[in-house]
């Protein structure tokens, strides 16, 4: 799931655009249904479960529901549309891997517009670097749609190559792709206090919903919000912030699959030390809605994007205890910097003034700090290869986790 453009001014909710009648009543329908697991619930969900519903809900949450999330026309723009040199970088890692292996396929995580995917193909093709096949996990049938429209439309002689799966592979030997997987999952939230960590639930009464801070109930949450706690040197009273207990399952799953390869983890967060950080005492929660970003993550149920900032410490803790080896951390801009972004954009076509002019805005926007360059963080884990992959060469962060 989604690399999002955040803004730097952000608005109060009261001053985003208003959805039309159509998207309102969708909103309005699953706010219902929400509604009546609390009550099943006896009055409130935790905040994760809230998050899963609002994002995921079957025919209605937000990744799942037919309204446009990608581009200028969306509510957010990624990489891979930014410039298609963000593909072409990624493709010469993928090479690198798949040469390894004397062959392999691609798997990716949440495919989005099918950008990503269609400009990979592509240029594997120019370097005689095609996967057997290039498998897609997408959980909403509408971005299945879109995905398959755009790779017809782009690259319409691959398509036998490409599968959309509804359940991981048994055995997997490649590359692993998930660009702005992770900040979609659905994190809880949790307020440290004199008496102890409290967990965040979802409760709703006649004013809307709204979060309270409670005993914790979920499975797990106590020992993870703990070691945060111990690990930060104590957060401070009153310290909120987010917690992802989803993603060591899927790493777990993630590392049973796959027998030979490597997994490129794309997406905005901070190592530990960073993302408990003392002034950042209020989480990282963030909305997205029509190229805004507000904190409110009960505007409009179904309609906004709900994310959470990764903690990439605890995925690479996962992920090792998992049998995965960590083979590098780095910003966006060293690693597409290190996978030949130079000199792409050196080679593009002079006497085309107009797409070069277009290739320079996309890679100031692909690389400046104040962008996406910095914020944007890339993750390698390898099993049964070499853990010296070209994307972290440049600048290696590994010893920040």
């Amino acid at each position: 799931m989604p690399d999002r453009l955040i803004p730097s001014i952000r608005p109060s909710p009261s001053t985003l655009p208003t959805p039309d009648e159509a998207a309102l009543a969708v909103s309005e329908q699953l706010t219902k249904q929400i509604r009546k697991i609390m009550r099943l619930a006896g009055g409130r969900i935790p905040f994760d479960q809230f998050m899963e519903l609002a994002l995921y809900a079957p025919g209605l949450g937000y990744y799942v529901a037919g309204s446009r999330k990608f581009g200028e026309a969306g509510d957010f723009i990624t990489s891979p549309e930014v410039s298609p040199l963000f593909a072409q970088c990624l493709s010469r890692q993928v090479k690198e891997v798949l040469n390894q292996l004397d062959g392999g396929e691609i798997l990716e995580f949440g495919a989005g517009s099918g950008i990503l995917a269609a400009d990979m193909l592509a240029e594997l093709r120019k370097l005689g670097s095609l996967p057997g096949r290039y498998l897609i996990m997408e959980v909403s049938p509408e971005l299945r749609e879109r995905q398959r429209e755009t790779l017809q439309a782009r690259v319409p002689d691959l398509l036998q190559r490409i599968v959309w799966l509804d359940h991981l592979p048994t055995a997997f030997k490649g590359l692993v792709l998930a660009n702005e997987l992770l900040d979609a999952m659905p994190v809880s939230r949790f307020r440290n206090t004199r008496e102890g960590m409290e967990e965040c639930f979802v409760e709703c009464d006649d004013t809307g919903f709204k979060e309270v801070f409670s005993q914790p109930q979920t499975t797990g949450f106590v020992v993870a919000v703990t070691r945060v706690d111990t690990t930060c040197g104590g957060l401070a009273e009153g310290y909120v912030s987010e917690i992802n207990l989803r993603q060591g399952a899927w790493l777990k799953s993630l590392s049973g699959m796959l027998g030979q390869g490597a997994v490129l983890l794309i997406d905005y967060g901070y190592p530990r030390s960073e993302y408990y950080h003392p002034q950042r005492s209020t989480g990282t929660l963030m909305c997205h809605y029509r190229h805004r970003a507000h904190p409110d993550p009960f505007r409009w149920i179904g309609l906004q994007d709900i994310t959470s900032h990764v903690d990439f410490t605890a995925v690479a803790q996962v992920a090792v205890e998992a049998g995965l080896g960590l083979a590098g951390y780095t910003t966006q801009a060293h690693f597409l910097m290190a996978s030949g972004l130079d000199e792409l954009l050196v080679g593009s076509d002079p006497n085309d003034a107009a797409t070069h002019m277009a290739l320079v805005q996309g890679v100031k926007h692909l690389t400046l700090p104040s962008e996406m360059g910095e914020r944007f963080k890339v993750l390698g884990l390898v099993k049964g290869i070499s853990e010296d992959l070209s994307g972290f060469k440049l600048r290696d962060m590994r010893h920040r986790l």
